[in-house]
């Protein structure tokens, strides 16, 4: 990218600079752990790993806020010096991507049958080709600092060979087996899935009561009486069961009762069992060991058989009898109609109950009897649990890890084997011929044993199995060393050795358990005892303004890259970072990043009124600025270096010659120094060093949402609103005060660019770029961190208070002016009493400061006194300590102005107690629209403020 010019267009336009920004940024190098050359490999490093996004993914706002937390990390940290990476690739997305591939097989009118598995495998990656880095070149639209250079994929060769490492060594260790097990099926994907990847959603169902005829009548028992939710299943019952200390069917069991499963005639035992609730419905329940994992579990303890009646489809198969061919709908309407037609439909109870559906189509899950695999998570899971017990991985909310040790203290085995084509199939090997089998980490095709041809395993791993070894494989692990050599240390592992564990992780909640446990429990396992990351940051979920969950069904979703094109990459990151607490959602609102837009733009024309008032100085005040070390060190300035290295300064800049220590001068670039001639000067650099001790706190406790709240402040109020218009005043006058005070403005802007640098990276490097700051650096991106302890040199608590005053009573007077329609060109009358023990230190600061109230406020005549008296027809505001009145006389009629006030308030109330009582009703709650509901509640707060605002004008005229 060319070097940017002197001045900054009139127009800030996001799209005219994001773009090159970004071209510039990867093509010079910085998104590297090397940062080219600007990193110092002396400092920690810091590593971070992007959840992978799914290959067939677009970016979501649950993506575009949690990349913005990382890159805000990122960023930092490489200001910092430290050897930054952040670890960028895509998941194969396993199932996401077989139905992609097939839906576009349909769209010719062909199956993956039709291709066969090597040609339908060969398709999915020609679809990864052409369409799987969508997402990534979305993030860059972002501005995300990801090492681009470096991306991984979840299928890549060296990815492979770490799968087939740990599954291996799982196996042969004991930790995988294969088993018959109720398994979580989805008919859409025909697939596996495990407990943790099926969401159950609550639905209106209904509950069936079936009468079960007995074969014998038994203690005056004819029939069974049975509820269930789902009568279909009823063809595949292979018992009855009830409690074994409910007395109403104890003769039953005691006598070897059979009843006669309708429909089917078949003839099936009554056994008692403890897992049947005797509360339950009639205290019957009909057992289907295929299609139930409790039933299941019952079968299996009473030696019952297992009788599947579904296709992989969900279509009844001959199993079934009669209604072999029907889908599990068409089904469950034909047994009801021809149990009824019998006499043996009891009765029908609506239910409402949580059912499972596939976390990727939506599809009802049906418990399924099936071989797979599975792995034994016991014995992975008690390290993990420890490792965040002693705090080797913390959570950020705290609050995250009971959800962790709840899932982690109950973990049920993991069913890792998934009926597909696209992934990494399982590498077990079998011989037909004497019965041979073993996992392998290399291919064979003949039996050691016997010399027969061998055949692999059809099925493919979870994706889940690959994305829990990411923090590692990622960064070479296995490489060349062998299965078994690996030692106490990471030291067969350079790159590991070096940056492992990594620093921070940040995800959704909705994973916790399917990705952030198990790279814990899979770190610990390969790397003997490591954990993969130290943070866990834990982001909000990002809602509609409304509060509801976005989705397509729903239509509230918003695209983030139509975002992006409307605001600009900076105002989305700004307006995601300043609403993510750690208490609660995120409710978001696009409208509101037209407040963060014009944040950028505020910065802009800040910006540009530093640089125009740098232009032609008579004096060459833009050398002076650009030679700034020089300059302040000649004055007795402190001169104040990229890393903190300063000179002795005079004492008027608030620093001790011993106060700040220094730094090797000839390992930093130079950069302007700031010198504090005035009160606003001394105001300005104390406001920037508590700036940057507070956002340096947030950071650590990744508090983003309080720091841009307190970048925001300094920004548009204190800079921009205040010290930009103390500025013009102190430019007036001569040499030294102009010279001093646009050194602090270019100071000041740098320092203040860089802390909010990792938020809005676009438009702060763009500016950055323009200063004459004299930092050689050719980037904002690996321009230095300011240090807090070096600028903790410049807190000035006299100058706050000093300027505090000075704006309150400027605020005062701008707010009367506008309440009674004063002209801003009228000047007027101000008195201020001061008060309590800061008194006389108040009225000292305030006379300190006439010249600029007069200037600012329009004053005619200032004064101010501890014993000053209300002048007659007067406004009173009691604001920071001080009773500021401000003479009215002769402008306005206070009779009649009470009269409209009056007016007014009477209004203003009865629009308030209407709209209060509208919200007090439940009716109104419950059945207006979300929006409508949060209108009201806005306009009630906005009456509500109205009055106090009435009341206090009313209250100045007593």
């Amino acid at each position: 990218m060319p070097e940017a010019p002197d001045v900054l267009p009139t127009t800030y336009e996001p799209s005219d600079i994001e773009a090159p920004l970004f071209a510039f940024w990867l093509e010079a190098g910085y998104f590297s752990r090397e940062a080219a050359g600007f990193a110092d490999f002396a400092k920690a490093p810091h590593t971070i790993v992007i959840p992978p996004p799914n290959v067939t993914g677009v970016l979501h706002m649950g993506h575009a806020l949690n990349n913005t937390l990382q890159d805000i990390l990122t960023r930092r940290a490489r200001m910092q010096g430290r050897p930054t990476r952040w670890i960028v690739g895509t998941d194969h997305a396993g199932i996401a991507t077989q139905n992609k591939v097939e839906q576009k097989l349909a769209s010719e009118g062909l199956t993956r049958f039709d291709l066969g598995r090597e040609a339908f495998v060969a398709a999915c990656w020609d679809w990864r080709k052409t369409y799987g880095s969508t997402i990534i070149e979305q993030l860059k639209g972002m501005g995300c600092s990801c090492d681009y250079a470096q991306e991984h994929f979840t299928m890549d060769l060296d990815y492979a060979k770490a799968i087939r490492r740990v599954f291996v060594d799982w196996y042969r260790e004991g930790l995988i087996y294969r088993g018959l097990r109720i398994i979580n099926w989805c008919p859409r994907c025909t697939t596996a899935l495990a407990d943790d990847e099926v969401e159950h959603v609550e639905e209106t169902g209904h509950l069936w009561h079936l009468r079960y005829p007995l074969v014998e009548p038994v203690g005056g028992f004819e029939y069974l009486v049975v509820a269930t939710t789902r009568p279909e299943t009823m063809l595949g019952d292979t018992g009855v069961a009830v409690n074994p200390d409910d007395a109403r069917y104890r003769a039953l069991v005691e006598a070897g009762a059979q009843v006669r499963l309708p429909l089917m005639d078949r003839v099936i035992p009554v056994f008692a069992d403890d897992y049947v609730d005797r509360n339950f419905g009639t205290g019957v329940v009909k057992v289907t060991p295929a299609h139930d994992p409790n039933d299941f579990e019952m079968g299996m303890r009473h030696n019952l058989e297992q009788i599947n009646i579904l296709t992989e489809q969900a279509y009844i198969n001959t199993n079934g009898g009669r209604f072999a061919g029907l889908s599990r709908e068409q089904a469950r309407e034909a047994v009801v109609a021809a149990l009824d037609e019998l006499g043996l439909l009891e009765r029908v109870e609506e239910h409402d109950h949580a059912v499972g559906h596939c976390y990727r189509c939506a599809t009802t899950i049906e418990p399924w009897a099936s071989e797979q695999w599975f792995v034994a998570m016991k014995g992975l899971a008690a390290p993990a649990i420890e490792a965040v017990r002693d705090g080797r991985v913390a959570f950020h909310p705290q609050r995250w890890e009971n959800i962790y040790f709840h899932w982690m203290e109950n973990i049920r085995d993991w069913c890792i084997s998934r009926q597909l084509w696209w992934g990494h199939r399982i590498p077990v090997f079998y011989c037909d011929s004497c019965g041979w089998i073993d996992a392998l980490e290399e291919d064979a095709t003949v039996c050691p044993i016997c010399g027969a041809a061998l055949r692999q395993d059809e099925d493919v791993l979870d994706t889940w199995f690959s994305s829990q070894l990411w923090p590692f494989v990622t960064q070479g692990w296995p490489g060349d060393v062998a299965s078994g050599a690996s030692s106490e240390t990471l030291a067969a592992w350079p790159e590991l050795a070096a940056y492992y564990p990594t620093q921070v992780l940040s995800t959704a909640r909705d994973i916790i358990f399917l990705w952030v446990a198990r790279m814990v429990m899979s770190s610990m396992y390969c790397l003997s005892g490591t954990v993969p990351f130290t943070d866990v940051i834990i982001h909000p979920t990002v809602l509609d303004k409304y509060g509801n969950i976005m989705s397509k069904s729903r239509g509230n979703g918003i695209d983030p890259m139509e975002l992006i094109a409307e605001y600009g990459a900076d105002a989305m990151r700004f307006g995601l970072a300043i609403q993510v607490t750690g208490a609660q959602d995120l409710k978001f609102d696009k409208e509101k990043l037209g407040v963060y837009r014009n944040f950028a733009t505020k910065i802009w024309n800040a910006a540009r009124f530093v640089l125009m008032n740098l232009e032609g100085a008579a004096e060459g005040a833009t050398e002076e600025v650009a030679e700034g070390v020089a300059a302040g060190a000649a004055e007795g300035v402190a001169a104040v270096t990229a890393e903190g290295a300063t000179d002795a300064g005079a004492t008027d800049a608030g620093v001790a010659a011993d106060a700040v220590p220094r730094a090797d001068a000839g390992a930093v670039s130079q950069r302007v120094t700031p010198q504090a001639y005035s009160a606003a000067d001394r105001w300005i650099l104390s406001r920037l060093a508590r700036l940057t001790h507070v956002l340096n706190n947030e950071h650590a406790d990744f508090d983003f949402g309080s720091s841009a709240r307190a970048l925001y402040a300094f920004f548009w109020n204190e800079f921009c609103d205040w010290y930009i218009e103390l500025a013009k005043g102190q430019l007036t006058q001569g040499d030294e005060p102009r010279a001093a005070v646009r050194r602090n403005l270019v100071f000041v802007l740098d320092t203040a660019l860089r802390l909010l640098h990792p938020m809005m990276p676009f438009v702060t490097d763009r500016i950055w770029r323009t200063l004459p700051h004299g930092d050689e650096r050719p980037s904002l991106m690996v321009a230095a961190w300011p240090d807090p302890d070096v600028l903790s040199a410049y807190i000035d608590e006299e100058a706050e208070r000093s300027i505090e005053l000075l704006c309150a009573v400027v605020t005062t007077v701008r707010a009367v002016r506008a309440s009674y329609g004063i002209s801003p060109r009228q000047e007027l009358d101000v008195v201020v009493r001061t008060g309590g023990q800061r008194a006389a230190d108040d009225t000292r600061a305030l006379k300190a400061q006439a010249a600029q109230l007069r200037r600012m406020a329009k004053i005619a005549h200032f004064a101010v006194a501890p014993d000053a008296s209300k002048p007659p027809q007067s406004s009173v505001n009691i604001i920071q300590g001080l009773e500021v009145y401000v003479v009215l006389e002769g402008l306005i009629d206070f009779a009649v102005e009470r009269a409209r006030l009056t007016r007014k308030r009477e209004k203003a109330a009865g629009d308030w107690e209407r709209l209060s009582k509208k919200l007090a009703n439940e009716g109104f709650l419950a059945k207006a629209a979300p929006e409508v509901v949060e209108k009201t509640r806005a306009d009630a707060a906005e009456l509500e403020a109205e009055l106090a605002q009435i009341d206090e004008q009313l209250a100045s005229f007593a």
